[in-house]
């Protein structure tokens, strides 16, 4: 059975992973700084998002995706930025920051669009999506005030 609203479930849980794991790499990177308590401080507030979309997942039922690829590919992207992110607030903290940002937009649009699912899938619980989507635009904000910080160090260029 091709169930498309677990499909898209899952898809967003898979990149709630990828989200937690890059904050994770990000808090270690920069433990004593700054960065690491706001990457420690928005871990926790995707990992409640990522309750809520555990339970979405419980009650709309899983899918048969192979959930094993997905999370591969996210590993793969991870590992990725993990190398490019050899210098203190170089190029590869600045893009996984934007890349953190379209995941958290991406979390907006589903926030969005599971009121108006529901309205067609009895099996979307009523939630509280109006706060939940507040939260994550909240996040976006707070994720691009922190990019854009590190964008003067990232591309200032070296005076000769």
């Amino acid at each position: 059975m091709n169930d498309s609203l677990a499909i898209y479930l899952h898809d967003h849980y898979a990149g709630s992973h990828f989200a937690i794991e890059l904050l994770d790499s990000i808090q270690k990177q920069y433990a004593t700084e700054p960065l690491g308590d706001f990457a420690r401080s928005i871990s926790d507030e995707i990992e409640q998002d990522r309750h809520t979309l555990r339970h979405l997942i419980e009650t709309v039922g899983k899918s048969h995706l192979d959930a094993a690829e997905v999370l591969g590919w996210f590993s793969e992207k991870l590992g990725q930025l993990k190398l490019r992110r050899d210098h203190s607030a170089g190029l590869g903290t600045f893009e996984a920051l934007e890349m953190l940002g379209l995941g958290i937009q991406g979390k907006v649009s589903l926030w969005t669009v599971l009121p108006e699912i529901r309205k067609v899938d009895p099996r979307i619980p009523d939630l509280d999506f109006a706060t939940l989507l507040s939260r994550a635009q909240t996040q976006y904000n707070q994720v691009q005030e922190q990019r854009l910080r590190l964008a003067s160090t990232t591309f200032a260029r070296a005076s000769s």
